[in-house]
């Protein structure tokens, strides 16, 4: 509430024999606040709507500030007794009660107005350290007892204002470090001390004088909290702006360090109090704006919280923790040397399980689009194609710690979970493709579609894509060429007919014909096959033959010869589906045909083990007269969960329409740096699922040194991204679907930063 001067000047004559010359109403985030001005002194008159439980915490801090003022009063604002000597009253004005109280106005700069400095922010740390030791010989019940959103300790208060933030990506980032609060901090909270601490010390709470901190006001926010907190507030409020947001962490650090030793308990958890504010801000923001749109005061930090928040998410939280224990004299975490990591996995473990990498990566942490390594680097993820909506995402692991607490079992019992997840999936298909099998992995789910397509007809020979794969099952391996062709492989098995890739770049056919020329060809082949073919199978991008999409045209002339003949035509989607071309929420949509099966396998779980086949009625049906099919973790209630959220997340996130903007913007640098550099014979694919093809350009060629020096030269960069191809020479990259076009950008800036010192001595 604002009062009228004329009623002010009198309340201040009566109540303080003050005359006032002057009157300057400031903001406050939920009382009104006055600078008075009396010859040449000045206060500040604050009051507040009357509550029993306010005043009794307004009466605690001014306890505080009187004990604080007795050692300096000029860094403290010192309570002004009303003329009866009481520190604070309730008065009726205009009919209502309201709490009054006056203090003494301290001159200087907010941190906020001054250019930053390394003196400045040492001293911000001793000065804080200095008053929290003070500030150890208080104590009170009211400080005790209270609880509410803006201490720490109590930071899941403001999980109930997560669905104010309006933008979907933002709310998720922010669920995610609710999430990490949880599993890092709480467990530490029995060990951290306890104390009253400021827990407010921001950048317009913080006056300088002579690039020193001189003060500090606003002591409304007190709380009895972990001392911790105080130091993760002003860092938090002191990185807000900069580019280098741990470079000053460390500096308030090593000045509260130097007057008040913290513990390692303390510096472990301090990375996420300092997102935990950053959270608070937001959360507290977006409720304010919903509530109160005119309220700018309580919207002011907003767009800084954001900023650092991002930010916050790239750094490692290894890093920031190793930083911090630097800065105080701690030896940094070791990890195991990366010989120890190999011999470890190998004493255990078959070497043909193979690592990327001439230096492999012994990763800790992700989240979204980001990896963190043992060692403190993070890394931008623009290869890994299974965390489909982002590594760690909060809405897909809370929904499957909440079914894993509630119910986990087979699909012989009944539980709405599977018939809610079947047909949300099911929705995204065509209304003939009604049926779906629910299995735990896409090699199952090939494996099931092979044999639900030899059970509807009656035939046992496959139609398989030149260098295409489909899973790690005996059967899987038969119909895959990338595995049976393979100079180790097992060789093509009499029932499979292997069909030419129909590559537009580099192949037989190319131009607009070629999707039609190389139809024609695999039609031949169908024709001149002494057996029936019972299935064909492929993708609609082939992944491992390098990124290539089928030649327009090609699935929509074989599709009508594999079924003249009575078989059926399967689409695998494992990686290509889930809108991750960006055009299509499916790959085969992008052919302009519908196919009989379609795998699923990968994505649909986030990187939960989950896959499916979705069918016909009829081929579902043919495939019922045989033995009962039963998968014992296929379709549980943990896996629906799972995918329902990832569906879910899709929509809200609007991940397909991402995949496609910054799939353009992707695609659209690659093929201005391909205009560069004749080594890039080919920059193909859709969405977030491109190809480059690297060859030797002086004869056109295939050239895999070229590409394996480029993927690990991006790997030290710490940008991950993979080869394929039949001759490992295309660089491929199929980020999570949270990829931005600033990641893109850096992905290829960082592509031309090695082409341009590479070209000449990689060949």
């Amino acid at each position: 509430m604002s009062l009228k001067i004329k009623i002010l000047k009198s309340i201040l004559a009566s109540e303080y024999a003050i005359v006032a010359s002057k009157i300057k109403r400031i903001d406050g985030y939920a009382n009104a606040n006055y600078i008075i001005t009396q010859a040449s002194e000045k206060f500040i008159f604050k009051t507040y709507p009357y509550d029993s439980v306010l005043l009794d915490i307004l009466e605690a801090e001014n306890k505080v500030l009187v004990v604080l003022a007795q050692d300096d009063q000029s860094s403290f604002p010192e309570p002004i007794p009303f003329t009866n000597g009481d520190l604070i009253k309730v008065l009726a004005i205009n009919g209502k009660q309201v709490i009054c109280r006056m203090l003494t106005f301290l001159d200087g700069e907010f941190i906020g107005d001054v250019a930053p400095s390394e003196e400045l922010f040492h001293s911000l740390g001793t000065f804080l350290a200095t008053m929290d030791l003070q500030l150890q010989q208080l104590d009170s019940y009211v400080l005790r007892a209270r609880q509410w959103e803006w201490d720490l300790q109590y930071f899941s208060f403001n999980s109930k204002y997560i669905d104010d933030i309006t933008d979907t990506r933002e709310r998720n980032i922010v669920r995610y470090f609710f999430m990490q609060y949880e599993e890092k901090v709480c467990p530490l909270l029995p060990f951290l001390r306890k104390q009253i601490i400021h827990n407010d010390a921001n950048e317009w709470n913080i006056l300088t004088k002579n690039g020193s901190l001189s003060g500090l006001i606003d002591f409304g926010d007190l709380a009895h909290s972990y001392l911790i907190n105080e130091v993760a507030i002003a860092i938090t409020y002191a990185c807000y702006d900069k580019e280098n947001p741990l470079k000053w962490a460390s500096i308030v650090l090593k000045g509260y360090q130097e007057v008040l030793p913290l513990t390692e308990d303390e510096l472990s958890v301090l990375y996420y109090l300092i997102a935990a504010r950053l959270c608070t801000s937001l959360c507290n923001s977006a409720h304010a704006k919903k509530v109160d749109p005119e309220n700018t005061y309580a919207t002011s930090s907003e767009n800084n919280a954001r900023q650092l928040l991002h930010k916050w998410l790239r750094i490692n939280p290894i890093a920031a923790e190793n930083l911090f224990r630097e800065t105080v004299g701690l030896p940094m975490h070791k990890t195991p040397s990366l010989e120890q990591s190999v011999e470890t996995r190998h004493k255990n473990l078959s070497p043909i399980l193979s690592m990327s990498y001439n230096e492999p990566i012994q990763m800790v942490g992700a989240a979204f689009q980001y990896m963190y390594d043992a060692d403190g680097n993070t890394f931008l993820d623009a290869y890994n194609n299974i965390p489909h909506v982002g590594h760690s995402h909060p809405r897909v692991i809370r929904a499957g710690q909440r079914q894993m607490a509630q119910l986990n079992t087979n699909t012989r019992y009944l539980y709405p979970q599977l018939a809610d997840y079947a047909e949300r999936l099911l929705s995204t298909f065509p209304a003939n493709l009604n049926k779906v099998f629910f299995v735990n992995s896409g090699s199952a789910a090939s494996d099931l579609a092979i044999r639900m397509a030899k059970a509807h007809t009656g035939q046992s020979t496959m139609m398989v894509m030149e260098h295409g794969y489909h899973g790690n099952t005996q059967q899987g391996i038969d119909i895959s060429d990338y595995k049976f062709n393979n100079p180790k492989g097992q060789g093509q098995k009499e029932y499979i007919l292997k069909t030419p890739i129909p590559n537009a770049y580099g192949g037989k056919y190319s131009g607009t014909i070629a999707g039609a020329m190389y139809a024609q060809e695999a039609i031949e082949h169908i024709s001149q096959h002494p057996t029936s073919i019972a299935a064909f199978i492929s993708e609609p991008v082939v992944g491992c033959g390098g990124q290539v999409p089928l030649a327009p045209g090609y699935l929509k002339a074989v599709y009508p010869a594999i079924r003249e003949q009575g078989g059926i035509c399967i689409s695998d989607e494992v990686q290509t589906g889930f809108g991750r071309l960006g055009t299509h929420f499916w790959g085969y949509e992008a052919q302009d045909i519908i196919p009989d099966m379609v795998i699923l396998g990968k994505p649909m779980g986030n990187g939960h083990p989950i896959g499916a086949v979705v069918t016909t009625t009829a081929i579902a049906e043919s495939f019922g007269k045989g033995v009962e099919f039963f998968s014992s973790f296929g379709g549980n209630p943990v896996s629906c969960a799972i995918g329902l959220s990832v569906l879910e997340v899709i929509v809200e996130e609007g991940l397909q329409d991402n995949a496609k903007m910054v799939g353009a913007h992707y695609m659209d640098l690659l093929k201005q740096l391909q205009k560069q550099y004749p080594c890039i014979g080919d920059v193909r694919g859709s969405g977030l699922f491109i190809g480059i093809e690297i060859i030797n350009d002086s004869n056109g060629q295939p050239n895999q040194k070229l590409a394996q020096h480029i993927k690990n030269e991006l790997r030290d960069r710490h940008i991950l991204i993979s080869t394929d191809g039949p001759f490992d020479s295309v660089l491929k990259t199929k980020p999570p679907l949270c990829f931005t076009k600033d990641n893109a950008t850096e992905v290829v800036e960082a592509i031309a930063a090695i082409l341009k010192t590479s070209t000449n001595e990689v060949s």
